[in-house]
């Protein structure tokens, strides 16, 4: 297949079309943060820095995304797995970094960081090594065995240790932040056990027949909201902290 047939996207393919909006839009996101460090006080830079990190990792993995789906057709599993293994610690980062002034230990960014990535290889092995056939019992098995990570950075970011910190800073922009990132946790990141069921003996694939083409669907709108909105989430608290701050 020549690069001029992989680039053709079908006016059809709601896929190929996410795929791309995603790539650009988390291009742009990465740039935004990159640029705007310059606006916000000192303290606030690295949390910027790590925000246009996830989106720029995230769009290039995209680029590559596309390109693989087009000319397959098929869920670039792999390559997907391997974005979040970089980018969902970094979101978790993100926590350790906001609540780090009021007190938190290098434990906490441990916890956060080793529960994402149980929760990640725990999801790739239930999904990449997926048995055909209608058996479900591994699936099942790895996809539990996935939501104990999850389940402990979502009682983590709600009413854990992060949850605490924020609200022993003082500081309302804190509070307000990690809040709306724990709300990301609990409604942006179930979007991906949705696209985790639509694999072949998956529940939704099951019952309503959704297949590949919807895992795909559902994992590209999780990664856009998920990642920029992670990321305009901590540009508003450090904007707003700064302005307080020179007030």
């Amino acid at each position: 297949m020549t690069l001029l047939e992989v680039l053709i996207i079908p006016k059809d393919d709601a896929v190929a079309f996410t795929f791309f909006t995603g790539y650009m839009a988390m291009l742009a996101a990465s740039i935004f943060f990159f640029f705007e460090r310059g606006r916000v006080s000192d303290k606030w830079k690295l949390s910027l820095l790590v925000s246009a990190l996830i989106t720029f990792i995230a769009a290039v993995h995209y680029y590559y995304m596309r390109d693989y789906y087009l000319a397959t057709g098929e869920n670039p599993t792999a390559l997907r797995y391997i974005d979040w293994t970089l980018t969902v610690p970094l979101m978790c980062v993100e926590f350790y970094l906001l609540t780090k002034a009021a007190g938190a230990k290098i434990g906490l960014l441990w916890k956060l960081i080793v529960a994402s990535v149980w929760m990640l290889v725990a999801g790739y092995i239930g999904e990449a090594f997926n048995p055909e056939g209608g058996d479900t019992s591994h699936s099942v098995l790895w996809g539990f065995l996935s939501t104990i990570g999850y389940i402990y950075i979502l009682y983590t970011a709600w009413f854990g240790e992060v949850a605490k910190l924020a609200e022993a800073s003082n500081n309302a922009v804190v509070k307000k932040g990690v809040r709306t990132l724990a709300w990301f946790v609990l409604v942006g990141w179930a979007i991906y056990p949705i696209g985790y069921m639509c694999m072949p003996g998956g529940w939704l694939n099951t019952s309503f027949g959704w297949g590949s083409e919807n895992v795909d669907l559902f994992y590209n709108i999780a990664d856009a909201i998920n990642k920029i909105g992670f990321g305009l989430v901590v540009y508003s608290i450090a904007i707003s902290s700064t302005k307080e701050e020179k007030a």
